[in-house]
């Protein structure tokens, strides 16, 4: 008895060790590690019909976007513009999502399985210890992209406070994935010249607002090419991430477009 005892309690100290560790190994690991381990497996889910699309409530594959973006008139030099949709004879839309509240994994596995090339705009203090999902959804194909540091209203705040947050993520972002954004989106969309001046001296290339809103998944009007939808995230109740997108999915689908890669265009 006194054996299996002082068995019994090695093995809860060594669960109580692992407990007191990092609860993501993959952000302990980093972003290339990410990247080689793969959590989800070299293959991915098992899609034994060879129809990733069907396991994801398509009826068809999605369109595939132009190899060769039309690129849409950016200004360079000076303020950077601000992008409500992009202007593109392609026919496609852009999906983006901001803050980083929700982390539902099998989004993960949909960015992949359907290599969606959306947009995650990131705010450092909504992230919190989260940020080992965001490197997974790196790894399969999403771009990081900046959405300041603690989530202010900007506009009418001064320069010194508005370059910090702007700045600040861009050092956060950089540290945990090794790239330096090169879109930034104000939160709840408001900013002024002052906003435009420290997003340029924090080396942003565009402010990236959206021409489309998708409240559970609904868009709030037809899509058209261009559009950049906006996908609502860190609903506490209701459909989760992946349902939500996969309702945009459809819409896209109606209508005939591609997700394109936002970045390709700006």
């Amino acid at each position: 008895m006194r054996a299996r005892a002082l068995v019994a309690g090695g093995l809860a100290a060594v669960l109580l060790t692992g407990c007191a560790q990092s609860v993501d190994p993959i952000e302990r690991l980093g972003k290339k590690a990410a990247q080689r381990v793969g959590s989800y497996g070299p293959g991915g889910p098992d899609r034994a019909d060879g129809r990733p699309y069907r396991h994801w409530g398509l009826l068809a594959p999605l369109q595939a976007p132009p190899r060769v973006p039309a690129r849409a008139a950016v200004r360079r030099g000076g303020l950077p513009p601000v992008v409500r949709r992009v202007g593109t004879s392609d026919k496609v839309v852009f999906l983006t999502y901001d803050d980083g509240a929700e982390r539902d994994p099998r989004f993960v596995d949909m960015v992949r399985d359907l290599r969606l090339p959306v947009s995650m705009f990131l705010t450092d203090s909504v992230v919190g210890p989260g940020y080992g999902h965001f490197a997974r959804l790196q790894s399969v194909g999403a771009s990081i992209q900046n959405h300041t540091l603690d989530h202010p209203a900007l506009r009418g705040l001064p320069y010194t406070g508005q370059r910090a947050e702007i700045c600040g993520q861009q050092e956060k972002v950089r540290s945990r994935f090794g790239i330096r954004p090169r879109l930034f989106r104000p939160p709840y969309g408001t900013y002024d010249r002052t906003t435009l001046r420290a997003a340029a001296d924090c080396g942003l290339s565009a402010v990236v607002l959206w021409s489309v809103s998708g409240e559970g998944g609904a868009a709030q009007r037809p899509l058209r090419a261009g559009d950049i939808v906006s996908v609502a995230s860190g609903e506490a109740t209701g459909p989760t991430l992946t349902e939500r997108t996969t309702r945009v999915l459809r819409e896209i689908e109606r209508r005939g477009l591609a997700v394109g890669r936002l970045e390709d265009y700006l």
